[in-house]
Formats: structure tokens, sequence, C-alpha cells
């Protein structure tokens, strides 16, 4: 965990603890980041931070959530299927909780051209295990929310499943400190079983996440809007291609009923 007065450099941000608040760049997405913090704790949803304010240097103010996040390799509880079982009730919460806010009409995020429409939710954005804070055994919650965006349950499912199974191929598994032989196929079932879903639905919903994902870098990197210029120069859509090509490749494998594959 942070230590009070440190800070802690993301691949797009670097915060600052103070106390028991961490302070965030804002932007001109931070209006509705905060009107949905700010509803997910009048639903007594408290598995996110809460969001306190702007302070004299134009930062958020947001709630620290004690514990610690979960870099590589991953923490022991995460390697099993306890962390990814209690990912997946935190999403299903998360879900329930996000089902009845409706975001401001004139809302802007920070992903440019995104529109809500009814029947979407606001999804995280960015959900992978290192937005994952935990104390010991137990899941604290996520934090990082600047990219949440109109989108689907299934997008965020799409990525859960894509980080935590991973779907990404041996050498992400490896790095996480999984044993060998992995079981990707294994861990997306406990993903799915504990959220209440179908694998192969999960599974379709990564591949057209992740083409959409490369098609967004390409075009707003090629555009030098940041941090997409920044992924694209650091080689993320040519990762991103092999990680179609290892999907492809091994899908059916994935799952039990294959003739629902996309």
């Amino acid at each position: 965990m942070i230590t009070d007065g440190g800070t802690a450099q993301g691949s797009v941000n670097v915060v600052r603890r103070i106390g028991e608040t961490i302070r965030r760049p804002s932007g001109p997405w931070t209006p509705v980041v905060r009107s949905l913090l700010e509803h997910l704790a009048d639903v007594g949803f408290t598995a996110a931070p809460r969001f306190l304010g702007i302070d004299s240097e134009g930062r958020e103010i947001l709630s620290l959530l004690r514990g610690e996040v979960a870099l590589r390799p991953w923490p022991a509880v995460l390697r099993g299927e306890d962390g990814i079982r209690s990912i997946a009730t935190w999403l299903r919460d998360y879900h329930a909780a996000v089902a009845g806010f409706t975001p401001p009409a004139d809302a802007v995020w920070r992903v440019p051209g995104q529109t809500w429409t009814a029947g979407q939710i606001v999804r995280h954005g960015d959900l992978g295990p290192w937005n994952s804070v935990w104390r010991g055994a137990d899941l604290v919650g996520f934090i990082d929310w600047d990219f949440a965006e109109p989108g689907s349950t299934w997008d965020d499912l799409a990525q859960l499943a894509l980080y935590l199974a991973p779907l990404r191929g041996d050498e992400h598994a490896r790095a996480a400190g999984l044993a060998e032989p992995t079981d990707p196929r294994g861990r997306l079932e406990s993903l799915c079983d504990a959220y209440g879903c179908e694998p192969v639905a999960v599974l379709n919903a990564v591949e057209a996440l992740q083409r959409r994902e490369a098609d967004r870098i390409a075009t707003l990197g090629a555009q030098g809007l940041e941090p997409w210029n920044s992924f694209a120069r650091r080689g993320d859509l040519e990762k991103m291609t092999a990680e179609l090509a290892w999907l492809a490749d091994n899908k059916r494998q994935l799952v039990r009923d294959n003739a629902k594959l996309a």
C-alpha cells in the first residue's frame, strides 16, 4: 500500500496518498466519474472509492481503499479459485448497484465519442488485477475508475476473463505466477459459475472486446491522443494481435459447448 505522502505510478497516472485519501489527476471526465461513485455510495456499494471532492491543486480526492493491489506475480488468493470467485461476486454486485445509474446528459467520458443509451450500464473500463485491492485473502474493491464508460455487462465480464483466466497465452500465466500446466478453462469456468453466466458467451465477448480495443488504440493513437498514442508506441497493437491469434487457436478447448462459439 502507498505510504502516507507517497506516490504510485501506473501506466497512465501518478497518484499521491495524503492521509486516508488518494489524489488523482482530474479531467473533463471527472464529473461523470464523480456522479457514478456518488451513486454507488448512495446505494450502499462500498467496494469502490468514495469521491470526496477536488483539492486546491485541481486533483480528485478519493477515499483510500486500504490493502495491496494485485501486481504480478499475483498474490496467492488470486492464483487460486477463491480469488476469481471473489472478483466475480464483486462484479455481480457492482452490476446490481450500477443498474439504476443514469449518467448526466452532458457526460464527457475519458474515451472520446462515447454516448450512453438506455439499456446500457457504465462499465469500469479497466478491470485488470492491477486495479483490485486485497487485504489478505479478502477483496476490498476496485480502484481507478477514470476509464468508466457506457457498455454492457458482457464487456466487464470479457475484460475480467481476458486477464484472470488468462485468455492471452502461457506467457501471461507464467508472469502471474500460475502453476503449470495452467488451466485457463478451469479458471474461466470458476469466474462464470460465481457470476452466473455461460463461458461460451464470455469467450465470444472477449474476442469482440479485444477487436474494439485494438481499433480504438489504432484510431485514437493515430490522432496523437493520450494514452492511446503511448499504448500504440509501446506495441500494444502487436500484443493484442498475438492474443487474438492465441484465442482463435485455443477457444474450442476452453468451453464444453463449441457449437455456440462465434
